[in-house]
């Protein structure tokens, strides 16, 4: 059966690049700009910006769901050596829950939203505020997977293949 799957690359990846990255800084992004509409609404009353920021939440949380998929993926071709898998381990712990969190978030955000579209109530912004850390935090745990342990990167994955890393 493995014979029908394709080769993998350089990168040791079944296609050209790493699409975990492309897909989670959508999230990244959205996450972080519907908490800044929420804010921004919030302090200069411009209800406006929280349906944006609510179908920020709406579509990062479809969105996050992708790139834990291909983040599982890319994780299991990566082949971590053994300075790299607690990283990788909290990177993966951290990703999943913050899909269950993001979810119960957007889910709040709704029934706030069907009950009063025009308000956002401060223990939501406060909320907001620990999401928005807990991403940078996730954040900040790929980058050291990807610029300080090279996963996916030629010279490790080449490194791996050869023995020279465990």
């Amino acid at each position: 059966m493995l014979e029908y799957l394709p080769p993998l690359n350089n990168h040791n990846l079944p296609y050209p690049d790493t699409i975990h990255p492309i897909v989670v800084h959508f999230v990244i992004a959205m996450v972080l700009f519907a908490f800044f509409c929420d804010v921004v609404g919030y302090l200069s009353k411009n209800t406006r910006l929280y349906e944006v920021s609510w179908w920020n939440l709406f579509f990062a949380t479809i969105s996050i769901f992708i790139a834990v998929m291909f983040g599982q993926v890319e994780a299991g071709l990566a082949e971590p050596y053994e300075a790299a898998e607690p990283v990788l381990n909290l990177h993966t712990i951290l990703g999943w829950s913050l899909s269950a969190i993001l979810s119960a978030i957007t889910a709040w955000r709704f029934i706030i939203r069907s009950r009063d579209p025009q308000k956002v109530p401060i223990p939501f912004l406060g909320v907001g505020l620990l999401l928005t850390i807990l991403v940078c935090v996730q954040v900040y745990l790929g980058d050291e997977l990807v610029w300080v342990y090279g996963l996916h990167t030629v010279p490790v994955v080449e490194a791996v293949k050869e023995g020279v890393l465990r």
